[in-house]
Formats: structure tokens, sequence, C-alpha cells
């Protein structure tokens, strides 16, 4: 006897209140529940079934600091993006001299203040303790940042978008002073 497929039927999403176009910043926002229900099976007409996408957004050389990177990468899969109702957006950075970070995406002095607090608590320099120096005074300290914030994020998807808050924006944080393109592979599952 052969085990049984998943059966798989749509999303159901279901808001517990409104949301005004623009929240005050505190602002709860309305619940959203994204849910299958079990009840068609995945090869009938008009089923949500399980999907994943993946593609290499490459952002072009940065100066030295925290860039907010959003619209670059929605650009870069948003055909992709907009098949799926519920799910997650994984994006990897294949690097170890940068990093990924969800922040402020409105007052650029955030991404000044960010970049200044990181050169003052990494020291750098030839007085800097680093015994890793082959590939010039700033590298290493770039290692350590990168290892702070990390190279990786995952963000949820609802209704083909990515559901961040209103004031978060992706960051690429770039700690050379002699930036390469950086590649970041975002993969995408859900229905």
């Amino acid at each position: 006897m052969q085990a049984a497929a998943p059966a798989w039927a749509p999303p159901i999403f279901s808001a517990a209140s409104a949301v005004s176009a623009r929240p005050r910043r505190g602002a709860r926002a309305a619940a959203v529940r994204c849910e299958l229900a079990a009840s068609a099976p995945s090869s009938a007409p008009g089923s949500l079934a399980p999907r994943w996408a993946q593609r290499t957004v490459v952002i072009p050389p940065q100066r030295r600091g925290c860039h907010l990177i959003t619209p670059k990468i929605v650009n870069g899969i948003r055909e992709d993006l907009s098949e799926f109702k519920c799910g997650m957006a994984h994006l990897f950075l294949q690097h170890t001299s940068a990093s990924l970070t969800i922040n402020e995406n409105y007052d650029s002095d955030v991404q000044f203040d960010t970049e200044t607090f990181l050169s003052r608590i990494v020291p750098e320099g030839p007085s800097a303790p680093w015994r890793h120096t082959i590939e010039g005074p700033d590298d290493m300290p770039a290692h350590i940042k990168s290892s702070m914030f990390g190279c990786a994020l995952t963000i949820p998807i609802t209704d083909g978008r990515l559901n961040m808050g209103t004031w978060q924006g992706i960051w690429l944080c770039e700690h050379r002073d002699y930036a390469t393109p950086r590649q970041i592979v975002i993969t995408l599952n859900g229905i």
C-alpha cells in the first residue's frame, strides 16, 4: 500500500483589524493568519502546491558603510515573489567581509551612525591587535564586523511581497575600503 500524498489547499488569510496606510511608530499592525486547509489534493485545479525559487542578486561595489538595498533585492526577485501568497525569503550573502541586517529605511543618519559605532568598537590600523593582515589592515576588522551582523536574513512573504515593518529595510553593510561586487543568493519557498 502506498502512502497518500499530502493534501494541499489554498491558504486562508484574515486580518484582525484594519491597518492604516502609514501606522505610527510603536502602533500594532493587524494580525495576518496564513494557513493551509487540508481539503483539496495538490493536483486539484486552483490549489497552491508548495514551491521554491532561487535567484542571485549582484550588488555593485559600494563604499564602506551601511547601504539600503531593499529596492535592488525586490527588483531582483519581483517576478518570482509575486507568485507566493505565503512563505519565507532567505537571503544569504556569499562573502566574509560584508554583512546583511534589517534596520531603519527612512533616516540615512542611522546608516552613518551604525558605521561610526562599528568603527569605534572594532579597532583598525597598525596598532590593532590582529594577526591576519595579509589582505590589508581593513580585512580582519571586516571579518569581525561581518560576524557581528551575520550573512543571512529570513523575511516572511505575504501576498507576493516581503512582509517587513513600515520602517524596516534590508541593509548591505560593506566593511572593506575597496569593495568588490557582492552576491546575495535569495531562496523563496512557500505557497
